[in-house]
């Protein structure tokens, strides 16, 4: 019996040894396991190398590492609009003259052509008469006109091309006037700056004239003040902030809507803080029919006065509108007193004579005239260059 249970123990230590055996031999290897995620990189320190301690600089090859330079702030990135230096007044309307060629065509060369006719009828004198009213000349310019053309025609008898210009050169120069005075009172009186009203209805153009007159004096080496008194457009407020900008002369403006009548005085009193030579004050177009409006361009003169004496009241008009235009005027002079026309959008009509007719009506010169959409194209009006720019070379 002790002998069969040593041979029991004896197998079953053997058996224990083999499975122990076996097990080793078919175990997992690490290979056969998925592999660990690397763990990720230490982050370092940026390393500022140091110049090399050979005694060389940059010059004998030495190598060093520069930190760029701080962003500037924020300030200096929004940059102010460049200002513009305008070129002087002087010879601008002769530079300008080519704009005139739409009104040649008619009141010009078309009176050229009828007075050279070898035979001047009544047929041929209605047909003058006909040209300069459609020009815009006016009923009562044009019948002295022609009775004038008509008294030298015979005196003249025969006639060359060139006494037939010379002769319309001659009468037109009369009926414009070239003896008015068409200075732009715009000069400081002391401590006092100039002021300057500009009047009109919508759509002539009195932003864009003001801000234009303001490049026309700041070419000219004035310091201008401009008044957004016309606050019920925001965008001619705008407009004008643009002007302004554009050649460093100082915009004043009130809230939308506020009282004209105010921001124009606000204006004055910059101007004499500032000592500038010109205040420049755009109001509020109006319609010549509204008594309210006229009323108030009234109340806006009346106030400027109380702070400084008002030197120039220019009522701007469109050349294209013709008669309608001089119905504007009249009302505007008996309400501000005018003592200038600046005649816009006189290089885009045939009517040219407007400028004849305006002045005789209102006994006021035309003292700027608007040739161009170009901000350097309004320029002072200058009589001669006028009539030999409509008969042409």
């Amino acid at each position: 019996m002790d002998g069969y249970l040593g041979i029991i123990v004896i197998v079953a230590i053997v058996a224990i040894l083999a499975v122990g055996g076996l097990w080793l031999l078919f175990r997992p290897k690490a290979k056969d396991l998925p592999p660990a995620p690397p763990a990720p990189p230490e982050p370092k320190a940026p390393v500022i190398e140091e110049p090399a301690k050979t005694g060389l600089g940059e010059e004998d090859g030495g190598t060093t590492t520069t930190l760029p330079p701080p962003a500037p702030p924020i300030e200096e990135l929004i940059k102010a609009p460049e200002i513009e230096v305008p070129p002087p007044s002087a010879g601008r309307m002769v530079r300008l003259r080519s704009r005139l060629a739409r009104s040649q065509n008619v009141l010009g060369r078309g009176l050229l052509e009828l007075l050279s006719r070898d035979r001047l009828d009544d047929d041929v004198w209605d047909e003058i008469e006909e040209t300069l009213i459609t020009a815009d000349v006016g009923v009562a310019p044009t019948r002295a006109m022609v009775e004038e053309l008509r008294t030298k025609v015979k005196v003249l008898g025969t006639r060359t091309p060139n006494e037939v210009r010379k002769l319309l050169r001659d009468e037109l120069l009369t009926q414009i006037a070239p003896d008015l005075d068409r200075t732009l009172h715009t000069k400081p009186h002391g401590e006092r700056p100039a002021v300057v009203l500009v009047v009109g209805v919508n759509g002539t153009g009195k932003t864009t004239t003001s801000g234009k007159l303001a490049r026309v004096l700041v070419g000219d080496g004035g310091k201008v003040v401009l008044g957004a008194a016309d606050t019920f457009r925001a965008a001619a407020t705008d407009q004008l902030q643009t002007w302004g900008d554009r050649v460093g002369a100082g915009v004043v403006r009130g809230p939308e809507g506020g009282d004209p009548a105010s921001v124009a005085f606000d204006a004055v009193a910059k101007g004499i803080e500032d000592k500038a030579d010109t205040v420049i004050i755009d109001t509020a177009g109006r319609l010549h029919t509204k008594t309210g409006l006229m009323d108030e361009l009234g109340k806006v003169k009346r106030v400027i006065e109380k702070k400084a004496a008002v030197d120039e009241v220019l009522l701007v008009l469109d050349a294209t509108t013709g008669q309608n235009g001089m119905r504007q005027a009249q009302v505007f002079a008996e309400v501000v007193n005018v003592t200038g026309i600046a005649l816009t959008k006189l290089d885009g009509t045939a009517k040219g004579g407007i400028v004849i007719s305006v002045q005789r009506e209102l006994g006021v010169p035309v003292k700027l005239v608007g040739l161009g959409e170009g901000p350097d194209d309004l320029a002072p009006f200058d009589p001669e260059v006028f009539v030999d720019a409509l008969l042409g070379d």
